[in-house]
């Protein structure tokens, strides 16, 4: 037979091996987590996918009927609506999200303190474009007599709340499970003598606390960061002092709870290593020991080791606003200047690497600035990106600041490069009704609640466009989730029928917000393993 086989001629040139793609699909299904590059190669979906849904004014009323001091505001103003020196009388001036993404606390420049029930503000967005909050469903709504400019949780007793003011030297600790407007501990800041011997308060500024242990940290206008142990009393145990008296708009602790950092008025940030020496005996002792900072930096002269921008622009030495830790990537610290521009200082060697410079507020003619406000942005949990209210629009920017040289806002992107083929990355604005002051993302699905000047929250979502394979599967979950949702209000009103308190409330029908609470949490842990569990499934079948 090999007489008839013809012989082949041989190639004067060896033939490349094609090389295929590769697919990526398989290597989540190898390595049970998505790569990060490509997390961030879809980014620019997620980003596109953000639009308000809703927004929520503050028109709230007390027990007896009356409206509240930040909606008589609201009123009072509704014919000034674009007046600068009014706006500073009313707005929503801080916003923070629960671990668990279940409850909402807000405060106001009028001294309102609002916990809201986010499943409920979420619902009710989907509901109609005019979206009424229902005050019956309300966690906690009370009023201070006093001006209120920060709220956090505290994450070592999710039941509280723990708020603060810039013209008042304390505090105020609340638990949310109790129906009463007096807090349930305050913790006081030493005033400081002057040359005539008076005492001159301090205001606070921002607020930090940790998971493990019973510390708060507190800044306040006097460059001081104030740290509490709860156990020791009312006053503070330890200070973190700097060598200005400028205030400390804003600090943050890193995850691990070793380092702060606090940013002030002067444009500088300062470093503190809470695991050195002296600050282990400070907590077992009652004697109050102050502590200089580890390092520091001048913000604007790291700006100008970015030549680009020193040859087009004039980098001079600007307000902080706000600095924030990547949950996604713990070595950037974000920060948000006082004329709008946004980027990230990487902790490792003290550089710039992300900026992002919009328009000056005088370019668009615009009357948005407002010095006495201070813009709190937030990150979102995955993928790096940032959410800032801008200085000059209404509306918010989602920033990608992923730490490669693939993100468009990196000092180093070429966009000619940094893009791959069909795909462009840039960050995106989002349209608002309001002009924005401090943005909330919510710690497990990424929705973001913006705050704005004229006392309104806004509901920023995604809007996905699913398959037909994940909308069977979605509807065979809603019947699951539908059921589940019945036995839990069934549960919720058999438990609440037993549970009642009677503080400062003339009505003896209310349920016991502390079980409730409980509850809630409870079911809401056991609600998303469940879909956890559902989409877990739906990705091995994909």
């Amino acid at each position: 037979m090999e007489k008839y086989l013809v012989p082949l001629e041989p190639l004067n040139e060896v033939s490349k091996p094609v090389r295929r793609q590769q697919w990526r699909r398989s290597l989540i299904e190898l390595n049970g987590r998505f790569d990060p590059k490509y997390r961030h190669s879809v980014s620019d979906l997620l980003i596109q996918s953000y639009s308000e849904v809703g927004a929520f004014p503050h028109l709230y009323h007390h027990l007896n009927g009356t409206p509240c001091l930040t909606h008589i505001n609201r009123v009072s103003n509704a014919g000034y609506i674009h007046g600068q020196a009014l706006i500073k009388k009313e707005g929503i001036s801080a916003l923070d999200f629960d671990n668990k993404g279940i409850y909402l606390v807000s405060v106001t420049k009028s001294g309102c303190l609002t916990v809201h029930d986010f499943e409920t503000l979420y619902c009710q967005s989907n509901q109609s474009s005019e979206c009424v909050e229902d005050e019956a469903k309300l966690v906690l709504h009370l009023t201070r007599q006093q001006q209120l400019d920060c709220v956090r949780w505290n994450l070592a007793n999710q039941d509280e709340v723990v708020c603060s003011s810039l013209r008042s030297n304390n505090l105020l600790v609340f638990d949310i499970g109790y129906i009463t407007s007096e807090p349930a501990q305050v913790l006081k800041i030493r005033p400081t003598l002057s040359l005539h011997n008076f005492n001159l308060d301090k205001g606070v500024s921002d607020i930090a606390s940790t998971a493990g242990d019973s510390r708060l940290f507190a800044s306040d206008t006097h460059g001081v960061i104030n740290v509490w142990d709860r156990r020791l009393g009312v006053f503070p145990c330890l200070e973190l002092t700097t060598n200005s008296r400028s205030t400390i708009n804003s600090i943050q602790l890193n995850l691990e709870n070793q380092i702060i950092y606090g940013a002030n008025k002067d444009g500088v940030i300062y470093m503190w290593d809470l695991r050195g020496g002296r600050p282990a005996s400070a907590f077992r002792s009652h004697k109050e020991i102050c502590h200089s900072p580890l390092t520091s930096l001048k913000l604007s002269s790291v700006i100008m080791k970015i030549g680009l921008l020193k040859a087009q622009s004039d980098i001079i030495a600007k307000e902080i606003h706000s600095i924030n830790i990547n949950p996604s990537c713990p070595h950037q610290l974000a920060f948000h200047l006082d004329d709008g521009w946004s980027g990230v200082l990487d902790t490792f060697n003290f550089d710039v690497t992300h900026i992002h410079c919009p328009p000056p507020a005088w370019l668009n003619e615009s009357n948005l600035a407002d010095s006495s406000c201070l813009r709190k942005p937030s990150w979102l949990p995955t993928n790096s990106i940032y959410a800032v209210g801008s200085s000059s629009d209404i509306g918010i920017y989602l920033l990608d600041f992923y730490p490669d040289h693939s993100s468009p806002s990196h000092v180093d992107f070429k966009e000619d490069e940094g893009n791959a083929p069909g795909v462009t990355k840039q960050n995106r604005f989002v349209p608002l009704s309001e002009p924005v002051t401090s943005c909330a993302v919510h710690p497990l699905n990424g929705s973001i609640i913006a705050g704005t000047k004229i006392i309104t929250k806004e509901v920023v979502k995604r809007q996905l466009q699913l398959g037909s394979h994940f909308q069977q599967t979605s509807s065979i979950l809603g019947k699951h989730c539908c059921g589940l949702y019945k036995e839990h209000k069934y549960f919720e009103l058999r438990t609440t029928m037993h549970c009642r308190v009677h503080l400062n409330c003339e009505e003896p029908s209310l349920p016991c917000p502390k079980s409730r609470i409980r509850i809630k949490r409870k079911l809401f842990h056991l609600r998303h393993l469940f879909e956890r569990c559902i989409e877990s499934d739906f990705s091995s079948q994909c």
